[in-house]
């Protein structure tokens, strides 16, 4: 199933759709669509093409600014699927400072890590083992959640993510 990216009126990225979501934007003209994917949907009466980027008509206020949640799949994306102590590829994920010593769940004590490093380094502290991070790690920011949605972004998909950073 193909995805749509959904622009505000400002054509700033909002959210990802599914296909079907995106051509009921467009039929409903809640929305225009601005590229159209090689897919098409067809019914008994009519054949519509389906849209790779729609355009709200109305503007949609954001009262708040989304954040990217914190779970084994994100953490992979933001350190792009290595280990942060050796640069292998991550099977798991570490706290930084071990939750039993009081390390935290949070994007700043969370990193990517193969398994061998996972075992080494244990429940001890950075400073008790002879092991250092390639990377501090450190909240996404920007339009990283869209990565964490689609997995790769379509080439139309980057002129309007590139406005927006």
């Amino acid at each position: 199933m193909s995805r749509a990216l959904v622009l505000n009126a400002t054509f700033e990225p909002l959210c990802v759709v599914s296909d079907r979501r995106a051509v009921v934007l467009v039929l409903c003209e809640t929305a225009e669509m601005l590229h159209a994917s090689d897919a098409v949907m067809r019914s008994a009466h009519l054949v519509v093409a389906v849209p790779s980027v729609v355009r709200l008509r109305r503007y949609v206020r954001v009262p708040y600014r989304w954040r990217t949640p914190l779970n084994r799949r994100a953490v992979f994306a933001r350190d792009g699927h290595r280990c942060q102590y050796c640069g292998a590829p991550a099977e798991s994920i570490d706290h930084v400072v071990p939750r039993s010593r009081g390390g935290r769940h949070t994007w700043d004590n969370v990193v990517a890590a193969c398994r061998p490093c996972n075992v080494r380094k244990r429940d001890r502290l950075l400073e008790e083992t002879s092991m250092r991070l390639l990377r501090q790690p450190t909240e996404p920011t920007g339009l990283s959640w869209l990565t964490l949605a689609v997995g790769s972004v379509p080439e139309t998909w980057t002129p309007y993510l590139q406005l927006a950073a």
